[in-house]
């Protein structure tokens, strides 16, 4: 009478890695699904030690084993799955019962996968990889109450590597959605492990989760005292007091780089703080430190080139980018279409061509193509932009949507909406669910005055796309900008705060519906975020007007003074202002 660990070995392991080697993993590993069950070939022997149950290899077994396995790789998962989890109760063997957790998770048959887990774990107790795959189902499905027990003996299995444990704890939590629960458990977790900076960093993270920005900073600040030269501490802290103020965050990684000069990412972080506060003497100083630190570091290099970019020291950016190149950076493409967005910045049109060429086919392929016909459109040349636009050779339908787009905002540009709307309204019959053409579709109605298409393409948009916040925000501010049907565009501008909250487009879509249901100092609260984190025309005028109407003229002036610096040529802005200020406020020519 054959064994069943004979069937296990001769069928099963020669199509997927079932063997129990008792190697711990990742917990967080199981935090995303794969998108199908794909059985990898490998053949593990059993790890010594390990004792598994006695079975009969009877051919009701070897067929169900051999059923499961088949329907899994032909992608039918209904059937491979629920033989599988038969096989698991009947047999109680871990191996299998690992196999029936790893295929029902991938496939997303979540209350079997758990199932599978648990007789896994009761398989083999010790076995610290079946606890943390346990509990990172659990936790995945809001169970924490049921993970609890779990995390506590997988932390309390292996107090030499306690440290790295939290860091994985902190990872899958920080995806579980009842964020309150997450910081009361983590506490829970960390008492006994005061003294492990990792236990501090979980606390603080769970915090920041929570908005709890004092306690994230105390916790931060524990795990920095008892790791002083720890950088992730040191940037996370760095990250908690940027929320409150940039110029606090800075004194902070000023100080820490004092004591730790090589620490690389907060230096890179310190100086990204400073570009963002425009303070670029001082950035400028980081980014040779950096390089001279790190001279062979190509990511390195390419960061300091797009710090470079940012603060519009496009010496510095070239031949950053250019050493990158040489030094052999990952991603060269990338460089490349850097290069090329440098040349058009210094009005290098022939460069820019020559770089936009160079990119290869790869993810910035269309990007690059897309600007190549840009070039082509400023200088005059629309039709044959267009005509480049047409004649790229693409590798899929999503880039010919892409390209499709970039030869629309094009013919935006050149203010030939009409024509705008009759390209994307074409592509739109050739391929009529295309979720970025609906949209572009329903944007490009709105230029022409086709309001009908607008809602009735944003809708089927929603309809597809549920969770598509910019349709429900431009179906709301659609309505707003009209004086129409206010209470129904609050509704869905505030569907879109909810799917985007730190969106400032759907932010100022918020004020302005307020605006003009007559609630100007709820409107004024969110304009004003809006602004602050995005200083864009459009929200500028729409802040402008609002604390105009609001009796605060000279602050209304002196946002759209800066704006105009930044947008001089935007038509909201200069709409707004002749309506309100023409006389006391110049606009651009």
């Amino acid at each position: 009478m054959t064994r069943f660990l004979t069937a296990v070995c001769a069928a099963a392991l020669a199509s997927a890695a079932i063997a129990d080697s008792g190697a711990p993993a990742h917990a967080s590993q199981l935090a995303q699904p794969t998108p199908a069950a794909k059985p990898k070939a490998a053949v593990k022997p059993p790890a010594a030690g390990l004792i598994f149950p006695s079975v009969d290899l009877t051919e009701q077994l070897m067929y169900k084993l051999m059923m499961a396995e088949v329907a899994l790789q032909r992608g039918q998962p209904h059937v491979g799955i629920p033989a599988y989890m038969e096989l698991a109760r009947e047999t109680g063997d871990p191996r299998v019962a690992q196999r029936a957790t790893e295929v029902a998770w991938a496939a997303r048959y979540i209350d079997a996968a758990i199932e599978a887990a648990g007789i896994w774990l009761k398989a083999s107790p010790g076995n610290p990889r079946a606890r943390q795959v346990l509990a990172a189902l659990l936790a995945n499905e809001q169970k924490l109450d049921s993970a609890r027990g779990h995390f506590e003996q997988w932390l309390a299995s292996d107090p030499q590597n306690i440290g790295e444990s939290f860091l994985q704890l902190s990872s899958l939590l920080s995806r579980n959605t009842n964020r309150k629960a997450v910081l009361t458990l983590v506490r829970e977790l960390a008492k006994p492990y005061a003294t492990v900076p990792e236990a501090r960093l979980a606390v603080a993270q769970a915090a920041w989760n929570v908005g709890d920005e004092q306690l994230a900073l105390d916790e931060a600040s524990a795990a920095l005292k008892l790791r002083p030269d720890w950088e992730l501490a040191a940037l996370f802290r760095a990250q908690a007091l940027q929320r409150r103020s940039n110029d606090e965050a800075i004194a902070f990684l000023g100080s820490y780089l004092d004591t730790h000069p090589q620490a690389k990412d907060a230096r890179l972080n310190y100086a990204r703080l400073l570009v963002a506060n425009k303070r670029y003497p001082e950035a400028r100083k980081q980014f040779e430190a950096l390089v001279e630190q790190f001279p062979q570091n190509a990511d390195v290099t390419m960061a300091v080139a797009l710090l470079a970019m940012q603060a519009s020291d496009y010496d510095s950016a070239e031949t950053q980018l250019k050493r990158a190149l040489e030094a052999g950076y990952g991603e060269p493409d990338v460089a490349r279409l850097y290069l090329g967005q440098i040349s058009e910045e210094r009005k290098r049109d022939d460069e820019a061509l020559k770089w936009y060429s160079a990119v290869g086919a790869g993810e910035q392929f269309v990007n690059a193509q897309s600007r190549y016909a840009g070039v082509l459109a400023r200088q005059g040349r629309l039709a044959e932009a267009r005509k480049h636009l047409r004649q790229v050779n693409v590798q899929n339908p999503q880039q010919r949507v892409q390209l499709t787009q970039a030869e629309a905002q094009l013919l935006r540009e050149a203010n030939s909406h009409k024509e705008a709307f009759e390209l994307l309204g074409s592509a739109l019959k050739e391929m009529p669910d295309t979720p970025d053409l609906l949209y572009d579709y329903a944007m490009a109605a709105e230029k022409v005055d086709r309001v009908d298409l607008v809602e009735s393409n944003l809708r089927k948009l929603i309809q597809i796309r549920p969770d598509h916040a910019h349709a429900y925000n431009a179906l709301g501010y659609t309505l707003a900008e009209r004086n129409q049907r206010l209470p129904e565009a609050h509704q869905l501008i505030e569907k879109a705060l909810k799917l985007a909250p730190d969106d400032a487009f759907i932010m100022d879509s918020m004020g302005w519906v307020l605006y003009r249901m007559g609630r100007n100092r709820e409107a004024l609260a969110y304009l004003q975020r809006a602004y602050g984190l995005r200083p864009d025309g459009d929200i500028a005028a729409h802040l402008g007007e609002v604390l105009w109407v609001d009796g605060q003229q000279a602050e209304a002036r002196r946002i759209w003074s800066e704006a105009l610096k930044a947008d001089a040529k935007n038509e909201a802005l200069q709409s707004t202002i002749k309506r309100y200020a023409p006389v006391s406020l110049p606009t651009a020519r």
